[in-house]
Protein backbone atom coordinates (compact mmCIF):
# COMPACT_ATOMS: atom_id res chain seq x y z
CA UNK A 1 0.00 0.00 0.00
CA UNK A 2 2.91 1.88 -0.10
CA UNK A 3 2.34 3.06 -3.53
CA UNK A 4 -1.26 4.36 -2.93
CA UNK A 5 -0.06 6.65 0.01
CA UNK A 6 1.78 9.77 -0.90
CA UNK A 7 5.19 10.79 0.90
CA UNK A 8 5.15 13.91 3.28
CA UNK A 9 7.84 15.65 1.76
CA UNK A 10 6.21 15.01 -2.14
CA UNK A 11 2.93 16.77 -0.09
CA UNK A 12 5.00 19.37 1.24
CA UNK A 13 6.30 20.31 -2.39
CA UNK A 14 3.26 20.05 -4.36
CA UNK A 15 1.96 22.61 -1.52
CA UNK A 16 4.71 24.80 -2.13
CA UNK A 17 4.61 24.55 -6.02
CA UNK A 18 0.73 24.94 -5.42
CA UNK A 19 1.30 28.12 -3.35
CA UNK A 20 4.14 29.61 -5.79
CA UNK A 21 1.58 28.73 -8.54
CA UNK A 22 -1.35 30.48 -7.15
CA UNK A 23 0.95 33.40 -6.01
CA UNK A 24 2.41 33.29 -9.76
CA UNK A 25 -0.91 33.56 -11.16
CA UNK A 26 -2.67 35.90 -8.73
CA UNK A 27 0.35 38.76 -9.42
CA UNK A 28 0.77 37.44 -13.08
CA UNK A 29 -2.64 35.98 -14.54
CA UNK A 30 -5.39 36.57 -12.45
CA UNK A 31 -5.52 40.12 -12.95
CA UNK A 32 -5.40 40.40 -16.99
CA UNK A 33 -8.03 37.23 -16.95
CA UNK A 34 -10.08 39.42 -14.66
CA UNK A 35 -9.60 42.24 -17.19
CA UNK A 36 -10.55 40.07 -19.79
CA UNK A 37 -13.43 39.01 -18.37
CA UNK A 38 -14.28 42.39 -17.45
CA UNK A 39 -13.67 43.61 -20.62
CA UNK A 40 -15.84 40.94 -22.41
CA UNK A 41 -18.77 41.16 -19.68
CA UNK A 42 -18.39 45.27 -20.79
CA UNK A 43 -18.26 44.14 -24.51
CA UNK A 44 -21.64 41.92 -24.17
CA UNK A 45 -23.61 44.19 -21.54
CA UNK A 46 -22.52 47.05 -25.03
CA UNK A 47 -23.92 44.42 -27.60
CA UNK A 48 -26.81 44.17 -25.74
CA UNK A 49 -27.72 47.36 -25.24
CA UNK A 50 -26.73 48.10 -28.86
CA UNK A 51 -29.52 45.23 -29.40
CA UNK A 52 -31.67 46.94 -27.41
CA UNK A 53 -31.71 50.41 -29.05
CA UNK A 54 -31.78 49.04 -32.45
CA UNK A 55 -34.93 47.15 -31.50
CA UNK A 56 -36.62 49.90 -29.93
CA UNK A 57 -35.00 52.09 -33.56
CA UNK A 58 -36.47 49.46 -35.40
CA UNK A 59 -40.27 49.81 -33.39
CA UNK A 60 -39.57 53.40 -33.69
CA UNK A 61 -38.76 53.12 -37.72
CA UNK A 62 -41.41 50.70 -38.04
CA UNK A 63 -44.00 53.18 -36.16
CA UNK A 64 -42.70 55.80 -38.40
CA UNK A 65 -42.87 53.66 -41.57
CA UNK A 66 -46.67 53.20 -40.86
CA UNK A 67 -47.33 56.38 -40.02
CA UNK A 68 -45.82 57.46 -43.48
CA UNK A 69 -47.30 54.88 -44.84
CA UNK A 70 -51.05 55.74 -43.43
CA UNK A 71 -50.46 59.34 -44.83
CA UNK A 72 -49.58 58.31 -48.58
CA UNK A 73 -52.62 56.63 -48.28
CA UNK A 74 -54.85 59.66 -46.99
CA UNK A 75 -52.89 61.56 -50.11
CA UNK A 76 -53.26 58.96 -52.62
CA UNK A 77 -56.94 58.99 -51.73
CA UNK A 78 -56.89 62.40 -51.64
CA UNK A 79 -55.34 62.81 -54.92
CA UNK A 80 -58.02 60.09 -56.56
CA UNK A 81 -60.53 62.45 -54.81
CA UNK A 82 -59.87 65.28 -56.60
CA UNK A 83 -59.15 63.65 -59.63
CA UNK A 84 -62.60 62.39 -59.67
CA UNK A 85 -63.60 66.19 -58.61
CA UNK A 86 -61.70 67.33 -61.59
CA UNK A 87 -62.65 64.91 -64.07
CA UNK A 88 -66.25 65.70 -63.08
CA UNK A 89 -65.55 69.50 -63.46
CA UNK A 90 -64.01 68.60 -66.86
CA UNK A 91 -67.18 66.37 -67.91
CA UNK A 92 -69.76 69.12 -66.69
CA UNK A 93 -67.48 72.34 -68.90
CA UNK A 94 -67.85 70.02 -71.52
CA UNK A 95 -71.09 69.05 -71.59
CA UNK A 96 -71.92 72.89 -71.07
CA UNK A 97 -69.36 74.18 -73.94
CA UNK A 98 -71.18 71.73 -76.03
CA UNK A 99 -74.46 72.44 -75.18
CA UNK A 100 -73.40 76.22 -75.82
CA UNK A 101 -72.05 75.17 -79.50
CA UNK A 102 -75.15 73.25 -79.93
CA UNK A 103 -77.62 76.24 -78.75
CA UNK A 104 -75.36 78.76 -81.04
CA UNK A 105 -75.49 76.37 -84.32
CA UNK A 106 -79.49 76.29 -83.93
CA UNK A 107 -79.67 79.97 -82.98
CA UNK A 108 -77.40 80.28 -86.65
CA UNK A 109 -79.33 77.63 -88.58
CA UNK A 110 -82.58 79.14 -87.05
CA UNK A 111 -81.67 83.21 -88.76
CA UNK A 112 -80.03 81.17 -91.85
CA UNK A 113 -83.62 80.01 -91.79
CA UNK A 114 -85.75 83.21 -91.15
CA UNK A 115 -83.47 85.17 -93.77
CA UNK A 116 -83.74 82.42 -96.73
CA UNK A 117 -87.71 82.00 -95.70
CA UNK A 118 -87.98 86.14 -95.70
CA UNK A 119 -86.14 85.72 -99.35
CA UNK A 120 -87.82 83.13 -100.64
CA UNK A 121 -91.13 85.48 -99.36
CA UNK A 122 -89.75 88.31 -100.65
CA UNK A 123 -89.09 86.62 -104.13
CA UNK A 124 -92.47 85.29 -104.25
CA UNK A 125 -93.82 88.48 -103.33
CA UNK A 126 -92.25 90.03 -106.51
CA UNK A 127 -93.22 87.19 -109.00
CA UNK A 128 -96.70 87.50 -107.93
CA UNK A 129 -96.52 91.28 -108.27
CA UNK A 130 -94.53 90.59 -111.70
CA UNK A 131 -97.34 88.26 -112.38
CA UNK A 132 -100.20 90.70 -111.86
CA UNK A 133 -98.60 93.50 -113.65
CA UNK A 134 -98.54 91.07 -116.81
CA UNK A 135 -102.15 89.77 -115.95
CA UNK A 136 -103.13 93.06 -115.98
CA UNK A 137 -100.83 94.31 -119.15
CA UNK A 138 -102.70 91.84 -120.71
CA UNK A 139 -106.12 92.42 -119.62
CA UNK A 140 -105.53 96.10 -120.14
CA UNK A 141 -104.83 95.45 -123.85
CA UNK A 142 -107.32 93.51 -124.66
CA UNK A 143 -110.17 95.59 -123.38
CA UNK A 144 -108.61 98.75 -124.44
CA UNK A 145 -108.01 97.39 -128.06
CA UNK A 146 -110.47 99.54 -128.84
CA UNK A 147 -111.52 103.14 -128.46
CA UNK A 148 -115.41 102.79 -127.16
CA UNK A 149 -113.81 100.26 -124.27
CA UNK A 150 -111.13 102.78 -123.75
CA UNK A 151 -113.64 105.94 -123.05
CA UNK A 152 -115.73 104.08 -120.91
CA UNK A 153 -113.31 102.64 -118.85
CA UNK A 154 -112.16 106.47 -118.31
CA UNK A 155 -115.78 107.45 -117.64
CA UNK A 156 -116.24 104.87 -114.92
CA UNK A 157 -112.68 105.96 -113.08
CA UNK A 158 -113.93 109.56 -113.52
CA UNK A 159 -117.09 108.63 -111.91
CA UNK A 160 -115.95 106.58 -109.19
CA UNK A 161 -113.44 109.58 -108.89
CA UNK A 162 -116.91 111.52 -108.14
CA UNK A 163 -118.26 109.80 -105.68
CA UNK A 164 -115.25 109.38 -103.58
Amino acid sequence: MDLLTPGTGLIIWQTFIFVLLVFLLAKLAWKPILNSLKDREKSIQEALDTAERARQEISKLKSDNEHLLQQAREERDKMLREAREATSRMKEETEAAAKKAADKILDDARAAISIEKNAALRDIKEQVAMFSIEIAEKLLREKLSNDKSQRELVDRYLKDIKVN
